[in-house]
C-alpha cells in the first residue's frame, strides 16, 4: 500500500473511530498501569509504611519484592473494561459533534473542535469514573478483592452506585478545560502542518 492510498482510507466512519479510540486507550491505560498504581498509593492518605515509597523506581521493587510479580498490575481489568469503551466513544463521539457543525471562520471552527471534545469528555468520564473508582480500590496495599467484579459488587452492596460517581463532577472540572484546549491546540497544529490533510 502506497501513501496515498492510505490517506485515502475512509475516516467518517464511526467503526473507525470507535476501534481506533478503544485500542490506543487501552494500550495507553495498560503500558501505563504499573506507575500509576505507585502514583495511587502515593497519594495515599494513610499510607502503610510497607507501601510509603520515595519513587516510582522504589514503589515498583517493593510492591514486587513483597506482593509478587503480578502486583503492579492489579485492577488493570478494571481499566481495560472502561478504556475500550471510554475512548471508543471519545473519539466517535468528538468526530460526530465536530462534522454535525459546519464552521465557516476561524472562530467557530475553534469554538465546535472545543465544544465537541467537552461533549466527548463527557461521555468518557461517564465511564472512566467508575473504572477508576474500582482501579484504585484494587491497587491500594492490601486491598481485600481478587477482581474487579468481586470488588465492583462488593462496592456496590456497601456504598451504592453514588460512590462510583462520587469524583465525576470534580473529574469534568479538570477535564472539559483540559480537552477544550487540547482538541482546540491539535486541530489548529493539524491545519498548519498538514494543512492537506
Amino acid at each position: 500500500m502506497d501513501f496515498d492510498d492510505y490517506e485515502s482510507l475512509p475516516t467518517g466512519s464511526v467503526g473507525i473511530h470507535m476501534t481506533a479510540g478503544a485500542v490506543a486507550g487501552i494500550m495507553e491505560h495498560c503500558v501505563m498501569f504499573p506507575v500509576d498504581s505507585v502514583k495511587t498509593r502515593m497519594q495515599s492518605l494513610a499510607p502503610s509504611p510497607e507501601a510509603a515509597y520515595r519513587s516510582i523506581r522504589e514503589g515498583l521493587v517493593k510492591m514486587v519484592s513483597s506482593e509478587g510479580i503480578m502486583r503492579p498490575l492489579g485492577g488493570v481489568s478494571a481499566v481495560v473494561i472502561g478504556a475500550g469503551p471510554a475512548h471508543a466513544l471519545y473519539f466517535s463521539a468528538y468526530e460526530k459533534i465536530k462534522s454535525t457543525f459546519p464552521s465557516n471562520n476561524s472562530l467557530q471552527i475553534h469554538a465546535t473542535n472545543a465544544a465537541a471534545g467537552c461533549g466527548a469528555t463527557l461521555l468518557h468520564d461517564a465511564i472512566m469514573v467508575p473504572a477508576d473508582f474500582v482501579k484504585q480500590r484494587m491497587q491500594m496495599y492490601n486491598s481485600p478483592y481478587r477482581s474487579c467484579f468481586e470488588c465492583m459488587s462488593k462496592l456496590y452492596r456497601a456504598e451504592g452506585i453514588g460512590a462510583f460517581y462520587r469524583s465525576y463532577t470534580t473529574q469534568l472540572a479538570m477535564n472539559i478545560p483540559y480537552h477544550a484546549i487540547h482538541i482546540v491546540t491539535y486541530e489548529k497544529c493539524q491545519k498548519w502542518l498538514n494543512p492537506d490533510r
